[in-house]
């Protein structure tokens, strides 16, 4: 059973409608015995990263999540803000402490000039042996919105980048975390296969 974190922020449903799709029993939850029950967690979110984290401290679902991911090492996907949450701190409206399960920080994006936030769809190159991109077109096409990214500490963590205007981390593979900076619930056919290979890979 895939569990969808229910932290009151961004587009659950239809995240645990493509799961559905790709072949998953799906539940949308912020139950810690749920969790607990899951093989596989997902956090999606749209909205700051502030936000985001107090709205996790509220649920009381930080510790169990630690416990499920970092210590059982149960299959993680993050998505959105849902990835930028994982980093070290954030720097949206204010620093913020993240989950520090990748070591990095979420920072504003730079973009060269081009308008922030960055929505629509770009193309994203996949780092060779890359479990979510398995079967996936290099240079394919993901849609992003977004106007902070994961900088990852550790360069081995990028499992893919695309290109605003400056470098942006498109995924990250770490261990038993994953994690998508664009939509792959928006993405048609690519994003679906993504989900995919999350749910045989992870």
């Amino acid at each position: 059973m895939i569990v969808v974190v229910d932290y009151k922020l961004g587009n659950l449903f239809s995240v645990a409608k493509a799961l559905e799709y790709a072949g998953a029993q799906v539940k949308v939850s912020s139950a810690a015995e749920d969790l607990r029950a899951a093989t596989h967690i997902v956090l999606p979110g749209v909205g700051a990263f502030p936000r985001g984290m107090q709205n996790l401290r509220n649920t009381g679902l930080i510790e169990v999540l630690n416990e499920e991911v970092l210590e059982k090492k149960k299959p993680f996907l993050g998505i959105c803000l849902g990835m930028q949450l994982l980093a070290d701190k954030g720097y949206e409206h204010e620093e913020s402490a993240g989950l520090g399960w990748v070591k990095g920080e979420a920072r504003k994006l730079e973009a060269g000039g081009l308008k922030v936030p960055h929505v629509g769809w770009n193309d994203v190159t996949a780092k060779e042996g890359s479990k979510l991109f398995e079967g996936i077109k290099q240079g394919s096409d993901f849609y992003f919105v977004h106007s902070y990214q994961l900088h990852c500490a550790d360069p081995g963590a990028v499992a893919a980048t695309t290109t605003y205007g400056e470098a942006i981390t498109a995924a990250v593979e770490q261990d038993n975390i994953y994690a998508v900076q664009f939509h792959p619930e928006k993405s048609q056919d690519v994003g679906l296969k993504l989900l995919e290979n999350f749910l045989r890979h992870a």
